[in-house]
C-alpha cells in the first residue's frame, strides 16, 4: 500500500522539484518536510492541504487512499 512518504517522493520526482523548493512553497523548514518524506512525522491537515495544492492532486491521492490524482477536479 502506498503511503504519504512514498507519494511525496513519487510526486517530487515526477515534477522534478527539490525538497527545499517544496518546503519553501508550503511554508516549512527543509528538515520538517524531510521528516514527512522519510516517514518520521505526519503533517497537520493544513500542511496536507498545502501539499495537495502544491502538487495539484487530491488529498486521497496524496495519502495513498486513491490512485486517481485528479479526483478533486470537476
Amino acid at each position: 500500500m502506498i503511503n504519504l512518504a512514498t507519494r511525496l517522493i513519487e510526486l517530487k520526482e515526477k515534477n522534478n522539484v527539490l525538497q527545499k523548493d517544496i518546503a519553501k512553497s508550503v511554508g516549512l523548514s527543509l528538515r520538517s518536510y524531510q521528516r514527512y518524506e522519510y516517514g518520521e512525522r505526519n503533517p497537520t491537515s493544513d500542511i496536507l492541504i498545502k501539499l495537495a495544492d502544491y502538487f495539484d492532486v487530491s488529498l486521497d491521492y496524496l495519502v495513498g487512499r486513491s490512485d486517481n490524482p485528479n479526483s478533486h477536479k470537476l
